[in-house]
């Protein structure tokens, strides 16, 4: 038998699908169901390694891990990671295919339907149940011809959709009700019912509301979900997750992070997020980087070149000098471990012209960009001993006099190596490895080192799967779910 299908489409960005799939694939699988993710098409910065070498947005991957199965690049076959305010790289079943600015894709979309239509083919062979996630609105009517991410998918598969209303941004029954009034009649009749996520307060204030959107569009309602603050602890799509956690008081030990541009993998701070003794501040642009912090994280970085150009227009690099002079530490991931060297190279214009920028030169390294890109997943150990697991997305290749002094040792299945460097005194350090915190033992040793004495309990990776368990059980309990997974086809 081939696999059922239904599509979760929102009325807007950020209103909850990813969070919403993942509970429900965890409900699903929990019910016996072989379920898998689906994302057509995803724009983030925020990637995941998978189990066939490739790479595809941090949701899908999060949902793959409420299905209890590894991620796979045919559950978000494209994947567009954004360089600059009009163009994206445009990765296709886990590898990189180009570079296009915003017109060029839409040109590009009917090409990669036939991509996504595989991929998801593929998926059905061995599910019994597929939950889909759109991006975006259906309502951007505009975007519809060639469309693949939202209803131009679910017509080529024939699934139908749930849409999800925010109310917590408010004006829940206008997007919803303006939603069917702007669409397509053959997109209207592909919505089976609706859902309103994010609800604060007394839920039976809206019933009338819910009568409301029922009498005009005469969809479904499947319920209304109350707000789940525990949907912080997972790791978030895309950046519009950082506008709400600029700055999380939590302890005396501040870690200060630059809100890079272009900033890749932010999940990588999820675990300090959660640690009591930290603060970790996320410094918009315009605003100084404090002169308290016990580290400054320069995270990863989709164009390198380009966000260390913006650092130094904000005077970013001006306080991470000073900083370390004052004996503070630094630490760089990917992106920002690049920007620590000498210089870095671009000799074949990936990042823009040709040539070659200065880095800050707090680490005696130089790093060459090159068109390869490292996707591996590794297990090591820290310089300290303690176990580290993670993996490397990148390109490019560092090397210089502070690279005998390594991050920590790895094995990516090829055999162990050094990675990173540290500088001569211990302050400055830099290392490749995304998802290093996650390591509960290296995680409390790094921030004992910067004067941490309190620490969570947790165990950081189980604590993931019981949020999942307790958001499955929430939509469990709100929504009837039962009619949901009924409705897929």
């Amino acid at each position: 038998m081939t696999a059922k299908a239904l599509m979760f489409q929102g009325t807007g960005s950020d209103v909850g699908k990813s969070v919403l799939v993942a509970g429900l694939c965890r409900l699903a699988a929990r019910n016996g169901l072989r379920v898998r993710p689906f994302k057509p098409q995803n724009m983030s910065n925020n990637a995941a390694v998978t189990v066939d070498g490739g790479e595809i947005d941090r949701a899908q991957a999060l949902q793959a891990r409420a299905c209890g199965i590894e991620p796979h690049t045919d559950m978000n076959p494209v994947l567009l990671k954004p360089e600059t305010d009009l163009g994206s790289q445009v990765v296709v079943q886990g590898k990189a295919r180009g570079h296009a600015k915003a017109r060029a894709y839409q040109a590009m979309k009917p090409d990669l339907l036939g991509a996504v239509c595989e991929s998801f083919t593929r998926l059905k062979e061995d599910a019994d149940l597929i939950l889909i996630e759109g991006a975006g609105s259906p309502a951007e009517v505009n975007l519809r011809a060639g469309d693949i991410a939202n209803m131009g998918f679910a017509e080529a598969v024939g699934c139908p959709v749930v849409l999800i209303g925010d109310i917590d941004r408010g004006g829940v029954i206008a997007s919803l009700v303006g939603t069917d009034a702007v669409i397509p009649e053959a997109d209207r009749t592909r919505i089976a019912a609706y859902l309103i996520n994010k609800f604060r307060g007394d839920v039976s204030l809206f019933d009338e509301g819910l009568r409301l959107v029922t009498d005009r569009t005469g969809w479904l309602s499947l319920g209304v979900v109350p707000y789940f603050a525990e949907a912080r602890k997972l790791p978030a799509e895309d950046a519009v997750a950082l506008e709400s956690a600029i700055r999380e008081t939590n302890g005396p030990v501040k870690i200060a992070v630059p809100r890079l541009s272009r900033i890749a993998n932010f999940d990588d701070l999820d675990p300090l997020r959660l640690e009591p003794d930290i603060t970790l501040d996320i410094v918009e642009p315009g605003r100084a980087l404090p002169g308290d912090a016990a580290l400054i994280l320069i995270p990863g970085s989709k164009s390198t070149i380009g966000d260390l150009a913006d650092l130094r227009a904000q005077g970013w690099d001006v306080d991470i000098a000073a900083h370390a002079r004052r004996g503070g530490r630094v630490l760089g991931i990917c992106g920002g471990y690049q920007m620590l060297g000498r210089k870095i190279h671009d000799p074949d214009g990936l990042e823009g012209p040709a040539g070659s920028a200065e880095g800050l030169e707090l680490l005696d390294v130089e790093t060459v960009l090159s068109p390869e890109k490292a996707l591996t997943r590794v297990t090591g150990f820290a310089v300290t001993g303690e176990p580290i697991t993670g993996y490397e997305i990148h390109i490019g290749g560092t090397d210089g006099p502070d690279r005998p002094r390594p991050f920590a040792t790895i094995d990516d299945g090829n055999g162990a190596h050094q990675d990173g460097a540290v500088s001569a005194s211990g302050q400055i350090a830099g290392s490749y490895l995304h998802g290093m915190f996650s390591d509960d033992d290296f995680r409390r040793s790094f921030l004992a080192g910067l004067g941490a004495s309190r620490f969570s309990e947790m165990n950081f990776t189980t604590e993931i799967d019981s949020v999942l368990d307790r958001l499955a059980d929430h939509l469990e309990v709100h929504l009837d779910t039962e009619t949901l997974f009924g409705l897929a086809r």
